[in-house]
């Protein structure tokens, strides 16, 4: 009889560790089938629910949504997803991984451990929602990481022929155009030449969340969120009168607000 075909989601924001994963899972699993390679944790959420697939390996700390803000949303979009994180050393998440039942794997990652992991999952059922919500709590979803260089307080970008100094407290929302961002406040827009998904990751995750594929809000700048039949919501700003379109997808980060 045939090995079952599952499907799979992987999400790392090094290209070498990340090429060095799917290496090591085909050798490892070689019927799994790997629907999408993301590198932000916005990519991953959304493929997550493009392709709702079996198993979803998780970079924790990625630019961005983290790996665990990233699978509380999946447990919404996607709740059949076994999600098995991926971390670099950090005793403090690996304790927190031993008491629970969701499968890490520590960087760097070794054939046995891997081999370990692939078995588990083939074993067991579904996911494990409640013990992963517990995991989600346990960290925190927006745990600081060690090696990254604080976030960005002044941006600078351009008007016309002018050149702004802006603080980024008093940006509204970043906005996708083309290669470059716009980024708008209660006084207007201004573009800079940083394109939005290198932004992502220069940005404080506690104050900035993506909202759509182009869009990021700082959440300090919304008035209030409703979601509609569909699923998708619409932000109200304090400051600026358009509103904002969230998608579907990443409607679960706001579930608490």
């Amino acid at each position: 009889m045939s090995e079952p075909s599952w499907t799979c989601v992987v999400a790392e924001d090094e290209a070498l560790l990340r090429r060095s994963l799917l290496d090591q899972l085909q050798r490892a699993w070689p019927a799994l089938r790997v629907v999408a390679e993301c590198d932000n944790g916005a990519d991953a959420l959304e493929s997550i629910a493009e392709h709702r697939p079996e198993v979803a390996f998780l970079d924790i700390r990625m630019p961005g949504l983290s790996g665990l803000e990233v699978a509380a949303a999946a447990a919404e979009a996607s709740p059949d997803t076994r999600i098995v994180f991926v971390t670099a050393y950090d005793q403090y998440a690996i304790d927190a991984f031993e008491r629970g039942a969701i499968d890490y794997l520590l960087k760097p990652i070794s054939p046995a451990r891997l081999d370990a992991t692939v078995q588990r999952l083939q074993a067991r059922g579904g996911s494990d929602a409640v013990a992963l919500a517990a995991l989600i709590e346990r960290l925190g979803s927006t745990r600081p990481r060690e090696d990254a260089p604080p976030p960005l307080t002044w941006i600078t970008a351009s008007a016309g022929r002018e050149t702004r100094l802006l603080l980024v407290d008093e940006v509204a929302y970043f906005r996708a155009d083309n290669k470059y961002t716009t980024v708008v406040t209660a006084e207007g827009e201004a573009l800079l030449r940083t394109p939005i998904r290198e932004l992502l990751g220069m940005l404080d995750p506690a104050m900035f969340k993506q909202i759509h594929r182009s869009t990021i809000v700082n959440l300090k700048a919304i008035a209030g969120i409703t979601r509609d039949d569909s699923g998708r919501g619409t932000v109200r700003l304090k400051s600026r009168p358009e509103t904002l379109v969230v998608s579907q997808t990443f409607m679960p980060l706001f579930r608490h607000m």
